[in-house]
């Protein structure tokens, strides 16, 4: 079966990354690879990296140039692809990188972003821990679904085995992360400059503004918290890429550290992309570029009561662009693994 997959927002950061990895896949063709500015020019011009299809002509992104897929993977800015997902025909696949339609509240849509709330979508992150299993169950022949956040993705896989096993208390988490220059975005923004950003470590969106923040209480409570209450704080780091997420919550009463771990390896020993470490190796951002995995380390602050996690991720590929073929093979029938890295590029 070949499926003939669109792409919007192809010069961007995530649309190239979705370019990269769908790629990968031994029944993808791609179709229109759409964009707004740069409609017109060659995808070498904004992907040089992308060797394959440099030759490609960016078109523009609109509902007709979409129209006609098998799937449509929206690689858009926040509150601009649930318009155009809403006119495409419903038997299309649509996988939607932006936040559109992550969110269940509209109430922390509105407080968040802002503006109309496109409604919710089934959810691409198949690891996360449900009442009744995994959200991977929930992806099975589903036509629209929402990517999960970078950030998202690294705190949840992160901590959510203590949520879900009861060994942690999710009502005083904190969360610092250290996060490459691409999770900001490819725009244009004196923050983001070389000259600013070599040599600094530049915290933003600090004091519980963060637009993650209420999709991250949402997966938790998704994995068993009745209440959760997080201080979440991400700093750019110069690196391209990468996420290193370092969490802390207060040890449960009367819970050892031995069961701690194993609540942590119970609960990934059977996922392809997320592996807990053996205890005393702790994960770097750099096992995981260009891989589609998560590595985890757990360990107890016996001093301080608390648990400590910490992830990580390539932004790009667990966080976005492989989030999306895992999702879309779940949806499809396809081994969840097909197209997508194990191995990481180092050093």
């Amino acid at each position: 079966m070949t499926l003939k997959v669109a792409v919007s927002g192809a010069s961007g950061y995530v649309g190239g990354e979705v370019l990269r990895v769908f790629s990968e896949h031994p029944d993808v063709e791609f179709g229109a690879l759409t964009a707004h500015s740069s409609a017109g020019d060659r995808l070498g011009v904004h992907q040089p990296h992308l060797r394959t299809l440099a030759d490609r002509e960016i078109v523009e992104t609109s509902v007709n140039t979409l129209a006609g897929h098998d799937v449509v993977v929206l690689a858009l800015p926040h509150g601009t692809s649930g318009e155009i997902a809403a006119q495409l025909p419903p038997e299309t696949l649509v996988l939607d990188c932006g936040a559109d339609h992550r969110l269940a509240s509209s109430e922390a849509w509105a407080e968040y972003y802002g503006g109309h709330h496109s409604g919710t979508w089934p959810y691409g992150m198949p690891e996360l821990i449900t009442a009744d299993g995994h959200q991977r169950d929930n992806l099975l022949g589903a036509k629209r679904v929402a990517v999960p956040g970078c950030n998202v993705t690294a705190v949840t896989l992160g901590l959510q085995p203590g949520v879900a096993a009861g060994v942690v208390d999710p009502t005083d988490i904190t969360a610092v992360l250290a996060v490459g220059y691409s999770g900001a975005g490819k725009k244009l923004a004196t923050n983001l400059l070389a000259s600013e950003g070599l040599g600094a470590a530049s915290p933003y969106a600090v004091g519980g503004t963060h637009r993650h923040i209420p999709e991250i209480v949402q997966n938790l409570e998704v994995a068993g918290a009745a209440d959760v209450k997080i201080s979440f704080t991400p700093t750019l780091v110069p690196m391209a890429r990468g996420i290193l997420a370092t969490i802390t919550a207060p040890l449960a009463a009367g819970v050892s550290a031995d069961e701690v771990r194993a609540a942590w390896e119970s609960a990934y020993a059977d996922e392809p992309f997320v592996h807990v470490l053996p205890e005393g190796q702790w994960p770097t951002t750099a096992a995981t570029l260009g891989a589609n995995t998560c590595l985890v380390q757990v360990a107890v602050d016996k001093k301080a009561g608390r648990v400590v996690v910490v992830s990580a991720i390539d932004n790009l590929v667990k966080g976005t662009a492989g989030a999306a073929l895992q999702s879309m093979n779940i949806v499809l029938g396809y081994p969840e693994t097909t197209g997508l890295q194990l191995q990481g590029v180092a050093p």
